[in-house]
């Protein structure tokens, strides 16, 4: 016999702003799967900020790169932001689409391409940097300087086990 609307309804879990239960499997791994939840919503609440002038997140890296370091190889923005070949092509072309980047043939290298912001994509630097600025706030709001420095270090405590053990996954 089939179970009514109603029955049905009274069944389903009501969503919740709560934070989100910790799932048995992921025991093994409770700050990993903390750090993915935190790294998802705060991707997700920079997009919603990046969406306000046109980007996507991840290209603000691409153009914050370009800002700082100049011209770079495809390849080279392939390193610097820990991506692959094929996203990044992606991403280099929407932002040429947009008129943030020049893309042109490597003068020694005719296989190699050479990105540069254009002088268009200058007035996108303040608001990127407004941005960032907000996601800050977002992310350690009122905390003390020495918690946001415990915070940092720690971070960049598990980014560098990250990466090694990236390299030994990868060969």
């Amino acid at each position: 016999m089939a179970q009514s609307t109603a029955d049905s309804q009274e069944q389903c879990p009501a969503a919740s702003s709560e934070t989100v239960p910790f799932p048995a499997a992921a025991g093994g791994g409770p700050v990993g799967h903390a750090l993915f939840r935190a790294a998802r919503i705060s991707r997700m609440v920079a997009g919603q900020l990046l969406r306000r002038v046109g980007l996507y997140p991840g290209q603000e890296l691409v153009m914050m790169q370009l800002w700082e370091l100049g011209p770079q190889r495809q390849t080279d923005l392939v390193r610097l932001l820990a991506s692959d070949a094929a996203t990044m092509t992606r991403t280099v072309r929407r932002l040429e689409h947009a008129g943030f980047v020049r893309r042109f043939p490597c003068a020694h290298d005719k296989r190699a391409f050479i990105i540069e912001a254009t002088p268009a994509s200058q007035a996108l630097r303040k608001e990127v940097e407004q941005i960032w600025t907000e996601l800050e706030n977002a992310l350690v709001g009122d905390t003390s300087d020495d918690e946001k420095a415990a915070a940092l270090h720690f971070l960049e405590g598990i980014e560098s086990r990250l990466v090694k053990a990236s390299a030994q996954l990868g060969s």
